[in-house]
């Protein structure tokens, strides 16, 4: 007879099922397998045909190998393995390369863009193209070319130099498709493979003992210790510890990881990375030869041979090297860098070297370059080389849009007016681009009390995500944003992120108290709307944060009308002050009195007279050049909650004599249109300062542009079964 049985708790909805039932659904969930479409399959047929056909063109040399293409661009410097295995197994196969950069700062420099460099060609002809983002290398660091170990990163470091990191990789390859189109290589959907990968998602994952019995099993010391690296820094340096001796192995279990999972066969790396490339080529071999599943090990042939080479070391005009640790570093990232000074630095180039940076870091066709150099040498002084090179890097590392505008500002009288716009909150108005939030600062600081204490709405208004806290609270109520943190968790007992990894979990209306869980290191804090827009919100002490003199959207006491009056007072008082010369505190106090002074905080009519004066000067009714002392401060005549509602009817009524149609109704018109008024309120009593803080943000909406109406709510659907 066969017993009835509950499900386990792991199902949602209460039920029993015989046992039968029971087996025959757990069966049926472990037999499941993934369909592959036949259209899928006929994709695939034709991307080997095409390379097919390609290989024999290259064979017949009617068509260009992209290794040449390389050696004639001065991207190869060493190789690891034969020059005529490398070019065959090109040519016959799709192979997938790889470049590994360690997140020990907050932003990638130029340094970074020469092996990068090749990596782009490479994608763009058809290979595989994998960036590695170190965040488990990371926390050891490279010894190579070191006398002194590297100090330790915090938690809260390493996870914002991951984040911006990625999200320049990102953006940067978008660039590089935009450029590769520039110059007529359309990009094959299923052709063009890229990803970004963090080596913490499988090292996170992984048994030592697996790492001890694959990989230490088939390494040999006498190798290791005989490397230039470790016998320079225990001779001259500080020693070297176990962890940067097992550095390289780290590194070669990278790529065994990638070998495996992504058919990368090469390995790209700078002009330090040699020794770490070869030891990374023994130790793959070793692990392919040593596989135990017979199912799952490859055979020693051509195409299952990882090869490698490096490129050459980028040095300035005095032949130092460029990076963190030199000291020189040129940022990609625009706030440590701007893009005026990035366009600059190319500018200054030694004539020498131009050609053959224009062949290094632009995807210029060489006898385009070639065309470049002889205007050059026609018109030394006018520097056309150099400004092709400087707008090819800004257009790969910044955007197209970006070079033309810096390249202008630089031509124009070497001027630095009108530079970058910063973008201060998420574009509700025009696409999301990534290079638009190339402009939106990730790192900001917020003070304890909101983070710990205000609920999540209130911090996405804060931090330039949400337009307000409704939008804030309509965005975590359909989880339009995203916090750092474990995923599938609930807030109240989220472990949040991992050390060196970057996930993400929706944003919910949970409590205030629950936030303090995505905390890293007890103040970082990460948050993400759209695919490129990210915060990374460092938490300070309320104290710190009153004394940097920042201010935040919807900070209490920091309202702009509130700021307008007590800059308009301060300026009535020191005209005073000036007119009257000194006096007693006891007469300043009658004369305040007596000129009709309003204190802070206190409501007057003031407001409603600049408001109707700037509405009729708008609108035509009055001249521009009216008197300004009738918005001069009077005395208030009528009480205090009289006024101030007088004052919000009569400053909403006058702001709106320039909007129509249903638009107007909407909190993001009404919020434009107060502004627009005080502003000019600002300008006609003559407060500059105040009025430039209260202009809207550039590059978070073009003047001009009307203001797209937010979605109100809707009624949910209500399906109905037949």
């Amino acid at each position: 007879m066969l017993r009835r049985t509950s499900l386990p708790l792991a199902y949602s909805t209460p039920s029993t099922l015989c046992r039968r039932c029971l087996l025959r659904s757990i069966t049926a969930r472990g037999q499941q397998t993934r369909h592959v479409s036949s259209s899928w399959l006929e994709k695939q047929e034709e991307k080997s045909a095409q390379w097919d056909k390609r290989a024999r063109l290259i064979q017949e040399g009617k068509m260009e190998h992209l290794w040449d293409v390389l050696k004639d661009r001065g991207y190869i410097k060493d190789i690891a393995g034969t020059e005529d295995q490398i070019k065959e197994l090109m040519r016959t196969k799709r192979i997938g390369a790889y470049v590994g950069i360690d997140p020990t700062a907050p932003s990638l420099h130029v340094g970074h863009l020469v092996p990068l460099m090749p990596l782009f060609w490479m994608y763009i002809n058809g290979y595989r193209a994998i960036t590695v983002i170190g965040g488990a290398t990371g926390k050891v660091g490279d010894p190579t070319d070191r006398l002194q170990s590297r100090e330790a990163i915090k938690k809260s470091d390493m996870t914002m130099n991951i984040a911006k990191m990625q999200y320049q990789l990102k953006r940067i390859w978008i660039n590089v498709e935009a450029q590769a189109g520039r110059f007529g290589q359309k990009k094959e959907p299923r052709v063009w493979s890229r990803a970004i990968c963090n080596n913490s998602q499988w090292y996170n994952s992984l048994s030592f003992i697996e790492v001890v019995a694959r990989l230490f099993k088939g390494i040999r010391l006498g190798p290791m210790l005989s490397r230039e690296t470790v016998k320079r820094k225990m001779e001259k340096g500080d020693g070297m510890s176990l962890d940067e001796f097992v550095y390289p192995l780290m590194q070669a279990w990278d790529w065994w990881h990638l070998f495996r999972k992504m058919e990368v066969r090469m390995q790209i790396g700078g002009s330090d990375q040699y020794g770490n490339i070869i030891s990374g080529i023994e130790a793959v071999k070793n692990l392919r030869d040593s596989e135990p599943d017979p199912g799952e090990k490859l055979p020693d042939d051509l195409a299952n041979t990882p090869f490698g080479f490096t490129v050459p070391l980028l040095t300035d005009s005095s032949g130092a090297k460029f990076g963190k640790s030199s000291g020189n570093a040129v940022w990609l990232d625009q706030f440590m860098t701007s893009t005026f000074d990035l366009y600059g630095y190319f500018v200054r180039r030694p004539d020498a070297d131009v050609e053959n940076l224009l062949k290094l870091f632009t995807f210029l066709p060489l006898d385009e370059i070639d065309k470049v150099m002889e205007k050059q040498k026609q018109e030394p002084s006018k520097r056309h080389a150099h400004h092709a090179l400087a707008f090819e890097v800004v257009a790969l590392v910044h955007g197209l849009n970006e070079a033309v505008a810096t390249q202008e500002r630089h031509k124009g009288l070497f001027s630095r007016g009108g530079g970058t716009a910063e973008v201060s909150s998420y574009p509700t108005s025009g696409p999301s681009t990534a290079n638009l939030a190339s402009g939106f600062r990730a790192d900001i600081q917020l003070p304890e009390s909101l983070i710990k204490g205000k609920s999540i709405s209130r911090i996405l208004f804060a931090s330039g995500l949400a337009d307000s806290v409704s939008d804030g609270t309509r965005l975590a109520k359909h989880q339009g944003a995203y916090i750092g943190g474990s995923p599938g968790q609930p807030s109240a007992v989220n472990k949040g992120m991992r050390f060196s990894e970057l996930t993400y979990t929706p944003i919910k209306n949970w409590f205030a108290q629950d936030t303090r869980n995505f905390l890293i290191d007890g103040k970082l804090l990460v948050l993400r709307r759209g695919k490129h827009f990210i915060r990374l919100v460092q938490m300070v002490s309320d104290e710190e944060w009153a004394a940097s003199g920042k201010s935040y959207p919807g900070e209490p006491g920091k309202g702009r009308i509130r700021m307008l009056r007590k800059a308009a007072e301060e300026k009535d008082l020191a005209a005073r002050l000036a007119a009257d010369g000194a006096s007693s505190p006891g007469a300043d106090g009658q004369e305040g009195a007596a000129s009709g002074l309003s204190h802070p905080g206190e409501p007057d009519e003031d407001h409603i007279r600049m408001l109707k004066k700037a509405v009729a000067e708008t609108d035509g009714a009055s001249s521009p050049g009216a008197d300004a002392e009738e918005f001069r401060p009077r005395a208030p005549t009528q009480s205090s909650s009289t006024t101030k509602s007088l004052g919000a009817r009569q400053l909403l009524r006058h702001s709106y004599k320039r909007f129509r149609g249903p638009a107007a109704h909407t909190t993001q018109t009404k919020t434009a249109a107060i502004d627009a008024v005080l502003r000019r309120a600002a300008r006609m009593r003559g407060l500059a300062a105040v009025a430039r803080d209260m202009e809207e943000p550039s590059g978070h909406r073009e003047k001009g542009v009307p203001v797209r109406p937010r979605r109100g709510r809707t009624r949910p659907r209500v399906y109905h079964r037949r």
